[in-house]
């Protein structure tokens, strides 16, 4: 008994200026790291006895410099949303963006997406946090599909590369599936389909007992993004690294004659076919654009190349393993579904308007 209340008094005497002096040295070493993890995934790829550039080397060096990227992104983004959770409980959030706001939820959310230059398999971490702090489901769809398929740096690229017509045309549409599928999937009304782990922090049903979340302190906030953290990385953290592991190996081994061989075909299934190759593959807008420029080259179909991109950035194999752990498997496929069915018609009417 006394050794309980000695760990008490312990605790409650513990300054707060330590906290606050913790999560600013936490955040600023945060930033310093993620600052290096291209230059230290390049000096670990040269430990290996392979070619940097060669498919090894590129898949060595993609695998150590996503892993800490995402896991960095995960810890960084559950942690806030945890704090921002004790500020509002599960049913003022979804109050807040449901109903008759739920639409203007999904185009906030997939501008928010546009905004944030994320790979698919980094968009999870803001998915899981939007998912935790009781966000309706289509709304945290709209951003996850947003977000890897539509931002600044692709369409920087196909500006160049195209011309501002198609970069124009290619940012409503990617904007235009994402809030639809969101809406989609939202009025579906799948939340029972979420892992029930992931369903029940929705839901509010293993959040901590927090009142109305006025008379909580600073550091009782930050003890709360701690436990969301070792609660949530605790049962993804394996999944990230295999998923990202899949994706290395696909990233450093792609078939780039397949492709140009199957999408320059001129044939209605060239679309479809192309979507089905992009969804085993891995790479982010900016990655996947040169592959784009060099199929266009070849004499690929714009809205083929395009429909390619979409699923590689959009659909991605591990992307769906990381998801894997927050939605069932009825989830996924609704997702694939209604996110593969816009990057069809995307593909047709691109080919039918250029």
């Amino acid at each position: 008994m006394s050794t309980g209340t000695g760990t008490s008094a312990r605790r409650v005497s513990h300054p707060d200026w330590h906290w606050h002096l913790g999560v600013v040295l936490f955040i600023a070493a945060w930033w310093l790291v993620y600052r290096q993890l291209i230059p230290v995934s390049d000096w670990i790829t040269g430990l290996f006895p392979v070619e940097r550039h060669g498919h090894t080397g590129e898949a060595i060096a993609f695998f150590f410099y996503d892993t800490p990227k995402v896991m960095m992104l995960l810890t960084l983004i559950v942690f806030a949303m945890g704090v921002v959770r004790s500020y509002f409980s599960p049913e003022k959030t979804r109050a807040l963006l449901s109903g008759r706001r739920e639409g203007v939820g999904n185009v906030m959310s997939a501008g928010l997406g546009i905004l944030t230059p994320f790979c698919s398999c980094s968009a999870v971490p803001l998915f899981i946090g939007f998912i935790s702090a009781g966000v309706p489901l289509g709304v945290t769809f709209s951003f996850l599909i947003a977000a890897p398929m539509v931002n600044e740096v692709a369409l920087v690229l196909l500006f160049g590369l195209v011309g501002w017509k198609v970069a124009a045309t290619y940012l409503g549409f990617g904007l235009t599936i994402a809030i639809l599928a969101g809406l989609v999937i939202g009025k579906l009304r799948l939340e029972g389909w979420l892992q029930d782990w992931v369903r029940d922090i929705h839901s509010g049903a293993n959040a901590p007992v927090v009142g109305d979340g006025e008379n909580l302190t600073m550091v009782d906030r930050y003890r709360l993004g701690v436990e969301a953290v070792r609660e949530i990385i605790g049962k993804v953290w394996m999944w990230i690294i295999l998923g990202i592991a899949v994706g290395a190996l696909i990233h450093g081994y792609v078939p780039e004659d397949l492709m140009a061989s199957i999408m320059g075909a001129d044939a209605w299934w060239s679309v479809p076919a192309a979507v089905v190759l992009g969804i085993p593959m891995y790479t982010n807008a900016a990655g996947v654009v040169p592959i784009v420029e060099a199929l266009l080259g070849k004499g690929a179909a714009l809205g083929t190349v395009l429909a390619f991109m979409m699923s590689v950035i959009a659909l991605s194999l591990p992307e769906m393993i990381i998801l894997r752990q927050v939605l069932t498997l009825r989830l996924i496929a609704v997702f694939i579904a209604v996110v593969g069915s816009g990057i069809l018609a995307v593909g047709f009417l691109f080919n039918l308007i250029f």
